[in-house]
Order: C-alpha cells, then structure tokens, then sequence
C-alpha cells in the first residue's frame, strides 16, 4: 500500500538557521620568496624522501641546504 500525501510531506527535513560567520582575523603580511629549483637523480630524490619521512622532504632539503650554505669554513 502507499501512504497518503500528507505524510510524505511531513517527513521533509526540517531545515536549521544557518550559523553567523565570525569575522576573518587579519592575516599577517606573507614573506617575500623566491624559488631555487635543482636536478638530481630519481635515487637521490628516493634517498632524500626517505630520510625526510612522508610529506616532509621540501623542509628537509631547505634546512640541510641552508646548514650547510651557512656553516662557517676555516679553509685557506
């Protein structure tokens, strides 16, 4: 058997006020950056990536990069 009309039009969901949206916080201003792009081997990138763990291979290569342009040498 089918229901009446009136019930199928009572079982409509009953739609809920949307919640006010709180104002966005100013961001801070971003940083001025540049890219610095390199080519290497599908093993080192493999290397590189496994050292790092996942999804951490960019931070990796930046800090190890700028360790080492930073070092001091006391080469003559």
């Amino acid at each position: 058997m089918s229901k009446p009309k009136s019930e199928k039009t009572e079982s409509k969901a009953v739609k809920e006020p949307k919640a006010t949206k709180e104002p966005k916080k100013e961001k801070a201003p971003k940083q001025d950056l540049v890219v610095f792009a390199f080519r290497l081997s599908p093993a080192d990138r493999d290397t590189i990536h496994k050292a790092a763990g996942p999804g951490k291979a960019t931070k990796f290569v930046l800090t190890a990069a700028l360790a080492a342009a930073k070092q001091v040498r006391t080469e003559k």
